[in-house]
């Protein structure tokens, strides 16, 4: 059943909470980087389901693995084997570089939240404490907005779980400040997605790599938009050259349906004992074909190199257009993880480029965000920064 913009939005004010500040557009068809909506009008995505979509929209590949499992197995429940389940940990351990153990689930958000669980599991009991980064994002759930480093997301909500402590990013004196007999581990986001695209420095990772191997602290790194592929390696933490014990991810993972894992060093994953954790849908088959796709694409079809390849040709893209005075104030990118902050309103540059076909996210009220797919071309690059650029050099100078 056909049916317009107007319609479908009628359908969500009747039906749907109104908890989303919704974009008044209806998309109703996607293919690689590109969308329609219901009305026939046609978009560039450079923020294809906020990363979610990351070999583009309906990729072949993907789709035929869908169907093909769809056609064999949706879903088993998780006291039984399933040989994809176990083909997609193989792929992902192997490549971690530290022989990591699997545990899929179904978001970022619940990641998080096993990563918490079992970061406690394995320690003392009277360790509970968790530090996490200010300006930090790592989800909805109580605990996970426990963690989180902006105080906007657990308003409403108080008291949160007990036991997070928020020090500044990039700050190792004040990690060291707070950590002590009842820390049992800190949690890190290799780059903040939400807060800004503010990457680690590499000097700080390392030295809170240090500070948990002297204080036998567990390290979690939040990568939930830094992997798979984000950076232009397998794993974000690879990027840095700083592992973690261990790994959330999730939003790339399965190229467009929804999936999350932790990835753990198998010392450590043994302390998630039959009992203590569980999901009813993560890890089913019929995602798991999808992120074996995901998978084989970045080791065996090149990915990683035009992600690498790309990434520097925006950059370059991007330098000429910030000395071009179009109120570009910085750049931060890590492989096709990009920040623009403005030192104007970011949301009405959002809408100019909507009205001419681009999407692209605004957040912090002046940061540009674009996670493009990581099989976008450099003639997709053209069109989307000329978008852009013509946006910036015609939006008004009001705030948020």
């Amino acid at each position: 059943m056909k049916m317009k913009t107007q319609n479908i939005i009628s359908l969500f004010e009747k039906h749907v909470i109104p908890n989303y500040n919704r974009v008044p557009c209806a998309i109703t068809k996607g293919s690689g980087s590109w969308v329609w909506d219901a009305d026939g009008k046609k978009y560039f995505d450079l923020f294809p389901g906020w990363g979610v979509s990351a070999l583009g929209h309906c990729h072949p590949k993907v789709v035929e693995a869908i169907v093909k499992q769809a056609q064999e197995l949706f879903h088993m429940p998780n006291n039984y084997y399933t040989k994809e389940q176990g083909l997609l940990a193989e792929m992902m351990g192997t490549h971690s570089g530290f022989d990591g153990r699997l545990f899929f689930c179904n978001s970022g958000a619940e990641a998080a939240e096993t990563a918490i669980k079992l970061a406690r599991l394995h320690t003392e009991k009277e360790k509970i404490n968790i530090i996490s980064a200010e300006n930090s994002f790592h989800g909805r759930t109580f605990a996970a907005i426990s963690a989180t480093g902006q105080p906007n997301y657990r308003e409403g909500f108080t008291p949160t779980v007990p036991g997070f402590i928020h020090v500044p990013f990039n700050d190792i004196e004040a990690i060291r400040a707070v950590v002590d007999e009842n820390t049992c581990a800190i949690m890190i986001e290799p780059v903040q997605g939400e807060g800004g695209v503010i990457p680690a420095e590499k000097q700080y990772l390392e030295d809170v790599r240090k500070l948990c191997d002297e204080k036998e602290i567990v390290l979690i790194f939040d990568e939930v938009q830094t992997s798979p592929g984000r950076l232009g390696t397998i794993f974000g933490y690879q990027y840095f050259g700083v592992e973690p014990d261990i790994m959330t991810t999730a939003k790339a993972l399965a190229g467009g349906l929804p999936m999350g894992a932790i990835m753990v060093k198998p010392e450590i994953a043994l302390s998630l004992k039959p009992g203590t954790h569980a999901t009813t849908f993560g890890g089913s088959s019929i995602v798991c074909a999808a992120a074996m796709v995901v998978f084989d694409e970045l080791i065996n079809g090149g990915l990683l190199e035009n992600i690498n390849k790309m990434a520097d040709y925006i950059s370059k893209k991007l330098v000429a257009m910030k000395e071009e005075n179009l109120g570009i104030k910085e750049i931060r990118q890590c492989g096709l993880m990009i920040g623009i902050e403005l030192d104007i309103a970011g949301s009405a540059v959002v809408r100019r480029c909507l009205d001419n076909g681009l999407i692209i996210n605004c957040t912090h009220d002046t940061v540009l965000r674009m996670l493009p797919a990581y099989n976008i071309t450099k003639e997709e690059i053209d069109f989307g920064l000329d978008v852009l650029k013509n946006a910036l050099s015609n939006v008004p100078t009001t705030t948020c």
